[in-house]
C-alpha cells in the first residue's frame, strides 16, 4: 500500500480562481456609482430630482446634517439629535474620510462631494472584499454563487445609499474565519461587525444553537469572549469621553417609530386593531422572539444538523421582517446569506424582482408625500404597499425553502455535492450531542 500526500498549491495559484469574481465585483461597484451619477452631478441638492432619478444617498447630506464639515462624530458640540446615529466603527469611518475631505478641499460644497467620492471608493472596495470572502466561504464547488453578491440588481441599486457594505465585508470575514477554525479572529471580526451595524448580532444566536447541538463549547466561548472584548475596546473610550454621542445610536434605535418599508407601517396606515395600534417596539420584539424560538426548535429537532449559513439567514430574515424599519439598503445584509443558505436561482430571482420594485416604489411614494406632495410624479399608498408586501412575501418564500432543506437535507443543493457544511468550521462533519428529536 502506498501512502498519498495532499499537495497544497502555492498562494498565488489558490487566488487565481478568485480574480474573475473580484473583477465582477468591481463591475458591480462601478455600476452602482453610475446609478447615482445624476445626483453626483449636482442633483442631490433638489429632492424632486433626487427621487425622480432614483439616486438618493445618505452619504452626501449627512456630511452637512451631522456637522462633519466642521466637527467630529460623537465629540461634536451639537444638539443630541444631531449626533451621528450609527455605531462607533461607522462613525470613525465617516470621521477619517471627513478629515481627508477637509484637508484636501477648502470649500464646504467641494468637501461634501469629495466625502461622497471617497466613501464610494471605500464601499466599492468593501463590496469586492465581501464578494471574495463570500466565495471563499462557499467553497470551491460553489465559488461562483458569489456573483449574486457582486451583480444582483438590488445590490447595485442600493450599494451607496448608506455605509452598509462595511458591515457586509466584516460579516463575511466572520463566517470565513469561523469556517477556517480561527475562533479568535472570528470573534474580533464579529465584535467589529456589531460595532458597525447591529445586525451581525443575529450570528451569535445561530452559533449558540449549533454549539448546543454539537457541544463544541470551547470554540464558541473563545469566539464570544473575543467578540465581547473587541466590542468593548472600540466602544468604551467613546462611552467614557463622549457619552451623549455614543448613546445616540441606541436611543435613536429604541425611540424611533415605525418607518418606511416595515409591514407595521401598513397596519398603522390601515388602522388594523392591535397590529396597527399597539406599541410597535413591543410587537416587533414579540414577533422576533416567536420566530427565533421557532428557529431554535427547528435547529434542535431537524433530522440532520442545519448548516450555519441556513440558521444565520433565517435569524437575520426574521429580524428584518419584524423590524419597525426596513430601509432599501437592508437588502445588502441579506443577499450573501440568502445565497449561502440556498443557492437556487429561481427563488433568488423572484426576491430580486421584489426588491427592485421596492427600490423604485419608495422614491416614487416619497414624491407624493409631504412636503413634496407631487402626486403627478409619485404613486399612492396602495401601489406602494404592494412593494412592501412583495419583498416580505418573497423573503418568506426563501425562508420556507430553507426550512424545507433543513427538514429534508437531500433537497439541499450544497449538501448534494457531498459537503456537510462548508462554513461550519468545528461543526462540520461532527456528530450530534444534544437534540430534541424523538428517538425510535
Amino acid at each position: 500500500m502506498t501512502a498519498t500526500t495532499q499537495v497544497r498549491l502555492p498562494f498565488v495559484a489558490r487566488t487565481v480562481p478568485y480574480l474573475p469574481l473580484g473583477l465582477f465585483a468591481a463591475l458591480g461597484a462601478t455600476l452602482a456609482y453610475l446609478v447615482r451619477l445624476p445626483c453626483r452631478s449636482g442633483g442631490w441638492n433638489d429632492q424632486v430630482t433626487t427621487y425622480t432619478n432614483f439616486c438618493y444617498t445618505d452619504i452626501y447630506p449627512l456630511y452637512f446634517a451631522r456637522q462633519l464639515a466642521t466637527e467630529n462624530p460623537y465629540f461634536a458640540d451639537v444638539a443630541f439629535d444631531k449626533h451621528v446615529e450609527y455605531p462607533v466603527v461607522l462613525g470613525e469611518v465617516m470621521q477619517v474620510i471627513a478629515w481627508i475631505a477637509r484637508l484636501v478641499k477648502p470649500d464646504a460644497a467641494a468637501q461634501g462631494a469629495l466625502f461622497y467620492d471617497l466613501t464610494v471608493v471605500l464601499m466599492g472596495l468593501c463590496l469586492v472584499v465581501g464578494v471574495l470572502l463570500m466565495a471563499a466561504v462557499a467553497g470551491p464547488t460553489r465559488r461562483w454563487d458569489a456573483l449574486w453578491y457582486a451583480l444582483a440588481p438590488a445590490v447595485v441599486l442600493a450599494a451607496y445609499i448608506n455605509w452598509d457594505l462595511v458591515a457586509g465585508a466584516l460579516s463575511m470575514g466572520v463566517l470565513l474565519a469561523w469556517a477556517r477554525r480561527w475562533q479568535v479572529l472570528a470573534g474580533v471580526l464579529l465584535g467589529l461587525a456589531i460595532a458597525t451595524k447591529f445586525y451581525p448580532l443575529m450570528f451569535v444566536g445561530a452559533l449558540f444553537l449549533l454549539t448546543l447541538r454539537t457541544a463544541r463549547w470551547r470554540p464558541f466561548l473563545v469566539t464570544m469572549v473575543a467578540a465581547a472584548g473587541t466590542w468593548l475596546v472600540v466602544n468604551v473610550p467613546f462611552m467614557v469621553f463622549a457619552w451623549d454621542g455614543w448613546r445616540r445610536f441606541y436611543v435613536f434605535s429604541q425611540e424611533r417609530g415605525v418607518d418606511w418599508g416595515s409591514p407595521w407601517l401598513f397596519f398603522q396606515h390601515k388602522g388594523w386593531p392591535v397590529l396597527g395600534t399597539a406599541d410597535v417596539s413591543i410587537l416587533g420584539m414579540a414577533s422576533l422572539a416567536l420566530l427565533c424560538l421557532a428557529i431554535a426548535v427547528l435547529t434542535l429537532t431537524a433530522p440532520r444538523r442545519p448548516r450555519l449559513a441556513q440558521i444565520c439567514f433565517l435569524a437575520l430574515a426574521a429580524f428584518m421582517i419584524t423590524n419597525k424599519v426596513w430601509s432599501p439598503q437592508f437588502v445588502l445584509w441579506l443577499v450573501p446569506l440568502a445565497v449561502l443558505a440556498r443557492p437556487n436561482w429561481k427563488a433568488l430571482a423572484l426576491w430580486q424582482v421584489a426588491e427592485v420594485w421596492y427600490f423604485f416604489a419608495i422614491w416614487l411614494y416619497l414624491l407624493s408625500q409631504s412636503p413634496l406632495s407631487r402626486d403627478d410624479l409619485g404613486i399612492g399608498d396602495d401601489t406602494y404597499f404592494t412593494a412592501v408586501w412583495g419583498r416580505l412575501i418573497t423573503i418568506v418564500i426563501l425562508m420556507a425553502f430553507v426550512v424545507r432543506d433543513i427538514l429534508r437535507p437531500d433537497k439541499d443543493v450544497v449538501r448534494q455535492s457531498g459537503r456537510d457544511d462548508p462554513a461550519g468550521g468545528v461543526f462540520d462533519e461532527v456528530p450530534d450531542r444534544f437534540t430534541l428529536r424523538a428517538t425510535a
